[in-house]
């Protein structure tokens, strides 16, 4: 027990001891200034941490408001899409039929670019 007490206090005593080397190696002025620049940089972000805190509790009411649009509009876009995918299947079965009764109805590929004049929307110009 007392080998115990003895090794503690050789450990506070070595501790003690590189604590004030440590004091000697450190200007208490540049010490005061790195406490004061961490003090500014915590306040600023802290005060960082509250505007960000109030844009989300912002974004988050403004989500909440536009949700049920977005997910009705999302619907309404899905409908849409499958109505026009309906409607170009039949258009290119008619085509097909028309095409098999009347050969010269549709024109070749190299006089239909000729015929169409339209920009391109998919390529960006």
């Amino acid at each position: 027990m007392q080998m115990l007490q003895q090794e503690k206090e050789a450990i506070t005593a070595a501790s003690e001891e590189v604590s004030r080397e440590f004091e000697t190696l450190i200007d208490s002025h540049a010490l005061d200034y790195l406490k004061q620049l961490q003090h500014t940089i915590l306040g600023r972000l802290q005060d960082s941490n509250a505007v960000l805190s109030r844009f989300n509790d912002y974004s988050k009411q403004c989500f909440a408001e536009v949700s049920s649009d977005l997910s009705s509009n999302t619907s309404r876009l899905k409908s849409m899409k499958s109505d026009l995918d309906y409607i170009f299947l039949k258009l290119r079965s008619l085509k097909a039929k028309i095409k098999a009764t009347y050969p010269d109805a549709f024109p070749d590929d190299s006089m239909l670019e000729a015929l169409d004049e339209r920009p391109d929307l998919e390529v960006p110009t």
